[in-house]
């Protein structure tokens, strides 16, 4: 009987340790450091209950509503992110700037993107990811030059085995990562 017993005890932990893989919330797609889920539209992720809610009436930080805009560009959601960016109460902060600029870049405004991008550098000199996204904005424009100077100075804050300077260093290698 405790063969039998420890088969069984094991079936079931393997099936409640797949059950487990397969039942945790839909996570933004990227390699950044989100780990914010998205939600259908109409909704927002609140850190704080850690739930979808509905947009409309929700009383989460503008932290919160500029970390999930950032979730749902990363996810292939442009709009909707700069939608949730436009309910930001503080829209002059690198973070604001910086997402609005990849936003826009990743719906073919690379232009306007730029600007974006620009506005975050001068608020926060040493913020390595809009140096990254600038950098990837600079390739896409064919401006290499320009790419690699944000590479350097990516180096200068973080050094190379960053996350964002891995990230521009292989987009300027080749363009097609982008």
């Amino acid at each position: 009987m405790t063969i039998m017993t420890a088969r069984f005890a094991c079936i079931l932990l393997g099936g409640c340790l797949a059950a487990s893989l397969f039942s945790g919330p839909v996570f933004a797609l990227g390699n950044d450091n989100s780990t914010m889920p998205t939600c259908k539209k109409g909704e927002i992720y609140d850190q704080k209950t850690k739930k979808c809610v509905k947009q409309q009436g929700a009383n989460v930080s503008d932290e919160n509503r500029t970390d999930y805009a950032y979730s749902l560009a990363k996810a292939g959601r442009y709009e909707e992110a700069l939608a949730m960016l436009d309910t930001v109460k503080d829209q002059n902060s690198a973070e604001v700037l910086n997402y609005r600029g990849y936003a826009t870049r990743k719906l073919g405004r690379t232009d306007e993107g730029i600007s974006y991008y620009l506005q975050s550098v001068k608020m926060d000199p040493q913020y390595a990811k809009v140096r990254e996204y600038l950098g990837e904005a600079y390739v896409i424009k064919g401006r290499l030059d320009l790419a690699k100077e944000q590479l350097t100075t990516i180096k200068a804050i973080c050094g190379t085995g960053c996350e964002e300077y891995q990230d521009l260093n292989a987009a300027i290698l080749d363009p097609s990562k982008i």
